[in-house]
């Protein structure tokens, strides 16, 4: 009976990562995951992680890995048998910031044959690298203030990406006070570095907002290395969509 129970989850192993709460997009951190065994002894496979995300779609919300990655030594962990296990957790270079309603965690799991898996949930804030820091500095000395930030579903033009995080900016102050509505920003991942691409929604008519005629569109490539140029690059393609 006690083999059973353990096969539905009562009285199961459990697995507890620890890890700091907050990380950097691009960067490794060092993590403990502390396993404790159950009422029996029980073979585990290996244990796997998840990094995760949630994105809006038309219908609701959707969950998406952002990366998984497993250690595959099999082991077997005894009843009442505590073990603990070092790992290195790579962020990868396109984790989306935990910024307004963007939220990332990592799951970890033990995987048992024939049995409900234990599993743990750590919520973590994503600082951004530091491009993107240079970008949000940039729009900041431009006098925009972050209004709101969402993962969404891709459409057919980003087919190569499930979701996309977008940031929209509004100009509290500076030279485009009074000149935008907003700024929608989505940064996507290319090569070494991101494509940005931007929305800049002028300030219109009612006429001009019922067809969409206040928005025009732009694509900028932004590498390492280029961080110093940002604002000046920003500031001659919004002032082009003015």
């Amino acid at each position: 009976m006690k083999r059973v129970l353990t096969s539905l989850g009562i009285g199961a192993a459990t697995v507890d990562t620890v890890l700091p709460t907050t990380l950097t997009a691009g960067e490794s951190v060092d993590a403990r995951v502390d396993i404790t065994g159950g009422n029996d002894s029980q073979e585990v496979d290996g244990i796997y992680f998840a990094l995760e995300t949630r994105y809006e779609t038309d219908d609701g919300t959707g969950t998406a890995k952002v990366d998984t990655f497993r250690l595959a030594d099999s082991f077997t962990i005894e009843p009442d048998e505590e073990r603990s296990v070092t790992v290195s957790v790579d962020v990868p270079y396109h984790t989306p910031v935990t910024l307004g309603k963007t939220e990332v965690w990592l799951d970890t799991g033990l995987d048992i044959d024939w049995a409900i898996d234990p599993d743990d949930r750590d919520p973590v804030e994503i600082e951004p690298d530091p491009l993107r820091q240079a970008l949000f500095d940039a729009l900041e000395s431009l006098g925009f203030t972050l209004r709101s930030a969402t993962c969404e579903a891709t459409e057919s033009l980003f087919a190569d990406h499930r979701f996309v995080q977008e940031l929209e900016f509004v100009p509290r102050s500076g030279p485009f006070a009074g000149e935008l509505d907003e700024l929608e920003v989505v940064t996507l991942p290319e090569g070494d570095g991101f494509d940005l691409l931007l929305e800049v929604d002028r300030r219109g008519g009612l006429l001009a907002e019922q067809f969409d005629l206040d928005e025009q569109y732009e694509r900028l490539s932004l590498m390492p290395g280029e961080e110093g140029d940002i604002e000046r690059r920003l500031r001659t393609v919004i002032e082009r969509n003015c």
